[in-house]
């Protein structure tokens, strides 16, 4: 039985945001499921047995953790038209650009300027998640220098078009626009009457923007997150067991491993080993109110223990 494409997000999340345009370029039909941004997520941490960030995307009873692992299933499922027709492995590794270096950046630049209006429950929710502290006074001192970075990596990208292609890897959009897009997509969802100074010293870089945001979100219709946690519990997971004869650390299907991320929102998923390999791993869990269901996450970026 084939099911549909549940996606767990919220409007403003720059990291739901690269799905959501991978939506567009493949012409998918979707479900959105809007969660809280912060914690408490009654109706979200059953589904995933911990792992509390946004976005997570659902086929079934599988569980898909981090945009990295979500944008290779879609690929995996839906493979016209490609995420990455060359340069397959390249893309994914600019993910780790977008998502760690300009991320950060720009993450000081929105908070350096609107932190004084956050809520003390979001600042504690992301103290929380980070391992240390909100502090706005530290990331308006910040401001400065992240600026000088994110001009920089934007330089990278304005270079990459300055030959007329349409996108970072000529006619046709893809992996790399994704995740090239996030940030700057980022910086003016959060401060529209800025958006344009950040990017006004680069023409092709404002061209290629308005052209990736042209191509949309696909289609998309609302379901609540407790119709999501009954699609879970009346479905039965895809994955089958399979032995990594290659795994670095020799585990086996079966063995009882914890699955957390390597830089923020570590919290610990606990579950049985289904399959891994060198892009994935999948571990067996179950809660009341899902049932049985199979959590798949990134091994880039992920601890497995």
């Amino acid at each position: 039985m084939a099911h549909e494409i549940v996606f767990h997000n919220y409007p403003n999340s720059p990291f739901s945001e690269k799905v959501r345009v991978a939506f567009g370029i493949k012409k998918l039909a979707w479900r959105s499921v809007i969660q809280p941004v912060i914690m408490p997520k009654p109706d979200f941490i059953p589904l995933t047995g911990g792992y509390r960030k946004i976005p997570v995307m659902q086929i079934g009873a599988d569980i898909y953790c981090d945009t990295q692992i979500i944008l290779r299933e879609l690929e995996r499922r839906f493979p016209e038209p490609s995420l990455s027709p060359q340069n397959k492995g390249a893309p994914y590794g600019l993910g780790f650009w977008a998502d760690r270096q300009v991320f950060q950046a720009a993450v000081a630049i929105i908070f350096g300027e609107i932190g004084d209006m956050v809520p003390e429950d979001f600042k504690k929710d992301r103290a929380a998640m980070s391992g240390g502290g909100f502090d706005s006074t530290a990331l308006k001192r910040a401001v400065p220098f992240m600026r000088d970075q994110y001009r920089a990596h934007l330089q990278f990208l304005e270079d990459q078009l300055a030959d007329g292609r349409a996108f970072w890897g000529g006619a046709q959009a893809g992996l790399a626009d994704i995740h090239a897009f996030m940030n700057p997509w980022f910086v003016a969802n959060a401060l529209p009457h800025k958006a344009g100074e950040t990017i006004a010293e680069f023409p092709h870089v404002q061209a290629w923007f308005d052209r990736v945001r042209a191509i949309g979100h696909g289609t998309s219709s609302e379901m609540t997150p407790k119709e999501a946690l009954a699609v879970a519990k009346a479905a039965t997971s895809e994955a089958k067991e399979a032995a990594d004869p290659r795994d670095p650390n020799g585990r086996k299907p079966g063995e009882a491993v914890t699955v957390s991320a390597d830089d923020y929102g570590r919290d610990p998923v606990a579950g049985t080993l289904v399959f891994a390999n060198a892009h994935e791993v999948a571990i067996r869990r179950s809660a009341a109110e899902v049932g049985e269901v199979v959590v798949h996450f990134p091994r880039a970026g992920f601890n497995v223990a």
